[in-house]
């Protein structure tokens, strides 16, 4: 068997599994996903050191018991977030908009009234792989789009194309996404893009810092230099966790046109937005990413 056909098949295979786990209830995903902590935190203990590292080093002066009692909780939901990424290949509008809901997208709609586009930042929070379903509150017309990173694995990253495609959402790869905005904006479409755009950017894409939970942190600029050059306005979507499986997220206005900011004005409000967010409830984000990897060189300043 040649490599694109095994690559084919392994990706039909695990389809095919994970939409079998779909059509489970949530009891039964639940009940999975705390076995799946068993193992993860104690077991596995996948990613701990890196964790309680990131931990230590955003809460500095909280007690160790305090500590530990976040990072518990943290991978917690870190199985929760990945039995319900499952379930979203099987859920349906009506329950999407009951377990994820929105408290003010009007403000969406009176951005884009006249054919504007408009960029929703938010960050690895909750569970982003339901904000796609914010577009059936929408005013006819508007398009939605998701920034991605291609994945290594061919496999799953068609298996999380299926997934970010739900609700009518469109991937928008990130190495092509400016090209195809400017291509829609040209074409006289409206969208309204998500950006996740609180991971470390590469290390030779230094020309931003800040400080970013008590630490030096470089950040990722791409969404601002895309809102600056097309003219867009700019959200940020603030996450709260109600319950297991269940999200309400504000939208708060970022930009109204983020071409007549300073450079770094808009990138700045979200970070601090989304530290607003972590603080409220800090076991949510997403720790188990080396967001802090690199170091600012002598002679940086953070914004």
């Amino acid at each position: 068997m040649d490599d694109d056909r095994r690559k084919s098949v392994t990706g039909s295979l695990l389809y095919a599994v994970v939409y079998l786990h779909a059509l489970l209830p949530f009891w039964v995903l639940y009940l999975l996903s705390d076995i799946l902590f068993m193992l993860v935190y104690y077991l596995i203990r996948y990613r701990r050191k890196l964790v309680r590292k990131n931990l230590e080093n955003s809460f500095p002066g909280i007690p160790k018991k305090e500590i530990t009692k976040i990072e518990h909780k943290f991978y917690h939901h870190l199985c929760d977030y990945f039995v319900e990424t499952i379930k979203t290949l099987h859920l349906s509008e009506d329950e999407a908009r009951r377990r994820m809901k929105f408290e003010n997208p009007e403000i969406i709609n009176r951005l884009t009234k006249e054919g504007k586009s408009c960029l929703l930042s938010l960050g690895h929070y909750g569970n982003w792989e339901w904000v796609p379903a914010i577009v059936t509150h929408f005013q006819p017309g508007i398009e939605q789009g998701m920034i991605y990173k291609k994945l290594h694995s061919q496999a799953f990253d068609q298996l999380f194309l299926k997934i970010r495609s739900r609700f009518s959402s469109q991937p928008l790869e990130m190495k092509s996404a400016f090209r195809k905005m400017i291509r829609q904006q040209q074409d006289g479409r409206t969208m309204v893009v998500g950006f996740l755009t609180d991971q470390r950017p590469p290390g030779y894409l230094d020309d931003y810092w800040t400080i970013f939970l008590n630490q030096d942190t470089l950040v990722q600029t791409g969404m601002e230099k895309i809102a600056r050059h097309l003219g867009l306005s700019v959200v940020y979507l603030d996450i709260t966790k109600v319950r297991r499986g269940h999200y309400v997220g504000k939208i708060c206005v970022i930009s109204k046109d983020a071409s007549q900011e300073t450079e770094f004005a808009v990138m700045e409000r979200y970070m601090r937005k989304l530290e607003e967010t972590i603080l409220k409830e800090p076991a949510y984000y997403l720790w188990s990413h080396n967001r802090w990897k690199f170091q600012k060189r002598t002679g940086q300043e953070s914004n």
